[in-house]
């Protein structure tokens, strides 16, 4: 029952809170993306704050962003990971999937933070804007972020990568950093469980580097926390 009641309080609270930030996020718009981004900074760190004291789930991570420009290839067991992101990396570009930016609010926020979304459906014609998107940020300074299997993935389970993870390391020329984590057994969609979530980064990947053996090299990387 204690689980249970642990797992009411987080939604309600944080929850309750994410509609408070949605709103701050899309009244800070005009003032531009550092404010925006401390806004989501905010709110981040708010459900990592829910995380430990409603869930008794703690953070380990081993390694570190690369300094410069690079693509960050996170495994995605969860929506943990997908929440956490500006939590590992100053102001990370994210990925996402372009219905998440039908959520009022959510989506006009996300875009204006610079969120890429991803059009699996519309070939060349998204990846060009995707890739334009992508460096524009990338220039910036600014760390982008993919989940390259394309969808939440059961710890355990090794799923191939999309191809447009490809496309994007072909034609973006950025090294690629593979971060593998383990947030499946305990950020359940629903009962949610204590424990450490841990992220791992790995050694950068140089771009130039063939379809099969860059697929090879970051499939491995990133389940590097799963079991053998």
């Amino acid at each position: 029952m204690t689980l249970l009641l642990r797992n009411l309080a987080f939604y309600v609270v944080f929850y309750l809170g994410s509609a408070g930030y949605v709103l701050a996020a899309v009244a800070s718009i005009p003032l531009g993306t550092r404010v925006l981004g401390r806004v989501v900074d905010g709110w981040c760190c708010f459900h990592r704050l829910c995380a430990r004291v409603f869930l008794g789930i703690a953070v380990r991570v081993e390694g570190a962003p690369v300094a410069g420009p690079a693509l960050y290839a996170i495994r995605h067991e969860s929506f943990f990971e997908a929440i956490d992101a500006p939590c590992l990396f100053d102001q990370p570009v994210p990925f996402a999937k372009r219905e998440l930016f039908r959520i009022p609010g959510w989506g006009r926020a996300a875009r204006a933070y610079g969120c890429v979304p991803v059009a699996r459906d519309e070939g060349a014609r998204a990846l060009r804007a995707m890739i334009s998107s992508a460096r524009t940020y990338s220039a910036q300074g600014r760390p982008l972020v993919i989940f390259p299997e394309g969808t939440r993935v059961p710890h355990g389970e090794r799923h191939q990568l999309q191809a447009g993870f490809a496309g994007l390391y072909k034609l973006l020329g950025l090294p690629v950093v593979p971060v593998a984590i383990d947030s499946g057994p305990l950020y359940h969609r629903r009962l949610k469980r204590p424990g450490t979530v841990t992220y791992r980064f790995a050694e950068p990947i140089p771009p130039g580097l063939p379809r099969p053996e860059i697929e090879r090299q970051v499939l491995e990387a990133i389940n590097a926390l799963n079991p053998t």
